[in-house]
């Protein structure tokens, strides 16, 4: 018999990252469940794409900063095999100048949403005694960005939440893991690295010289959620060219 076909939710997928996982798990043959907040377009894009090829995919909306809009999210998605939380706010600041708002802002979508969505996958995933969850991270869980302490402490934080729930779910078949970016070749990073001396000093930060893709954050998300990751859990796994060690 035929195993039966995954479904997988991906946040923050219509660009970046995201997408890039999407499109891989699509490939791997499971039903896709997008998600947006405010870039319909480019999701519905994405979808396409995957349609195109043969695959299943679906397009939701929601503000993860929302925790109303995170528990509709959680309903309207279904059950669920495989849960990846990419979304995340990153909002540049010094920290004397962190409003509460940019505190909520951070912490809701890049925490709050990501232990909300667990809550609402987990009984599925033990019900047939088998699941996946990746988090995306952040190589700022152990090198933070002077001006993003809010987006460094998330991260760190959604770390913590990934080792404690990969040990009190790894009975029920599930595993929790983490995998924290480098320097990726993003939207997010362009503005940023358009500027060829602050450039050059995040070049001289990673052993390897050079940006990761998409594609390479893709790649591992697509082994742990496999059977062939079956036995890794409650890891945090750095794809960053080495900067995370430098």
């Amino acid at each position: 018999m035929a195993e039966q076909k995954k479904t997988a939710f991906i946040t923050g997928s219509s660009r970046g990252i995201g997408r890039a996982i999407a499109l891989a798990l699509a490939e791997e043959g499971c039903r896709v469940q997008l998600h947006y907040n405010r870039e319909k377009e480019q999701a519905e894009a994405v979808a396409r794409q995957i349609q195109a090829a043969g695959g299943e995919a679906g397009v939701l909306q929601a503000d993860l900063s929302r925790p109303d809009d995170v528990r509709k999210l959680g309903e309207t998605a279904g059950p669920l095999d495989i849960l990846v939380l990419n979304a995340s706010i990153q909002i540049r600041c010094p920290w004397e100048q962190i409003s509460v708002s940019m505190y909520e802002q951070q912490m809701n979508c890049n925490y709050l949403a990501s232990l909300l969505l667990i809550q609402q996958t987990v009984p599925h995933m033990k019900q047939q005694h088998w699941g996946r969850i990746v988090t995306i991270g952040s190589v700022q869980e152990c090198k933070p960005h002077p001006d993003m302490l809010v987006y460094s402490a998330s991260k760190a934080a959604q770390r913590n939440l990934v080792q404690s729930l990969a040990l009190q779910l790894a009975g029920e078949g599930i595993t929790v893991n983490d995998v924290a970016p480098g320097v990726i070749d993003t939207d997010r990073n362009k503005a940023a690295l358009a500027d060829p001396i602050y450039a050059a000093k995040v070049r001289a930060s990673i052993p390897t010289g050079d940006w990761g893709r998409p594609e390479d954050c893709a790649a591992l998300v697509r082994l742990l959620v496999s059977e062939a990751g079956r036995y890794i859990t409650g890891q945090c796994i750095y794809i960053d060219g080495g900067k995370s060690i430098q």
